[in-house]
């Protein structure tokens, strides 16, 4: 009997290995096949592919080439800035919910209370994408156009941008809703598995409820907190079917010094970008700036998430634990 069950762990361990290896080899596969894909426009634009804007009529122009004489000419910079400021200002958003309702589902609502709202958080959660995109198309663009949208905005704004409810702001109100279920529930679970006694601790101490949600639950908690935010993010910068649905699909740099029409501006994130143009993807231009946005997406996302790593890592060994 021994022998039987070492041998069944020896061979649980082995597949273990081969999976996890085989998931290495497809994750290298991957990433070799994107930048295979991207590697025409990216050689060709070099920096100006980072600098520069006009992706619209970059991608009309690069469909109509011809197979001789291809335009390679990119810029991505609106893509960029577009997704890393939609995903920004929505995550700040959603992490002041998110931690906020975590903490009141935790620790202060009873208990029955919490079980329907966690239940509540992870339905949100498991929501498709498409649905958000489609609320938001129905409910929060008309809603945008109707309250914020004048028709001296526009007439202000014409030679650059048309402002409707198809806009920056829209973009970001759905990704909220997209993003937060996914702090508080996995915030709730980083929350719940602090030591009762170490909570006790502060309260005999004297320590007021508050106090001792500051000052104890919420830094013991911080690694699940910050994985939490990580795969926010990581969604949020992925996210393209329901951002393309209300982001206007225009590649511009988001610019803020124009006020409330910033916000109201179209955009055109890089996930978006990607989904929007697939329908030329029939050109092989095309095909390489938007193998281009994915190589670009994949880069910032394995940044967030060494990043976020590293960020766990230390707070682990600052806070005493074996890493």
């Amino acid at each position: 009997m021994p022998k039987y069950r070492k041998l069944k762990e020896l061979i649980a361990e082995n597949t273990v290995r081969v999976f996890a290896g085989a998931s290495v080899i497809i994750i290298i596969f991957i990433f070799i096949f994107i930048f295979f894909k991207a590697w025409p426009v990216i050689s060709h634009s070099g920096i100006k592919l980072f600098t520069t804007n006009n992706f619209d009529e970059q991608i009309v122009e690069a469909f109509f080439d011809m197979p001789e004489d291809p335009v390679l000419d990119f810029g991505l910079l609106g893509l960029i800035m577009g997704t890393i400021v939609t995903t920004g200002l929505a995550l700040l958003i959603a992490v002041i919910i998110g931690i906020g309702s975590s903490v009141f589902i935790s620790e202060i609502s009873p208990i029955p209370v919490a079980a329907i709202l966690k239940a509540f958080v992870r339905l949100l959660a498991s929501i498709p994408s498409v649905v958000f995109g489609l609320v938001g198309l129905v409910i929060v663009v008309p809603f945008i156009e109707a309250k914020f949208v004048t028709d001296e905005m526009q007439l202000a704004h014409m030679d650059e941008f048309q402002i409707t409810g198809h806009s920056l702001l829209a973009s970001v109100i759905v990704l909220i809703f997209m993003i937060v279920p996914t702090v508080i529930s996995l915030s709730v679970d980083a929350i719940d598995s602090v030591a009762h006694s170490q909570k006790e601790v502060g309260y005999a101490l004297g320590m007021s409820h508050f106090r001792v949600i500051w000052k104890i639950i919420l830094p013991d908690a911080r690694s699940g907190i910050i994985a939490s935010i990580t795969l926010a993010a990581g969604r949020g910068i992925g996210e393209a079917i329901a951002i393309s649905m209300v982001c206007g699909g225009v590649g511009i740099t988001p610019d803020f010094t124009k006020g409330f029409a910033g916000l109201l501006a179209p955009v055109l994130p890089l996930a978006s970008a990607i989904v929007n143009k697939s329908e030329a993807i029939s050109s092989s231009s095309v095909q390489s700036a938007l193998f281009a946005c994915a190589a670009i997406l994949l880069v910032i996302e394995a940044i967030l998430s060494v990043t976020a790593k590293s960020v766990e890592t230390r707070m682990r060994k600052a806070a005493g634990y074996e890493v």
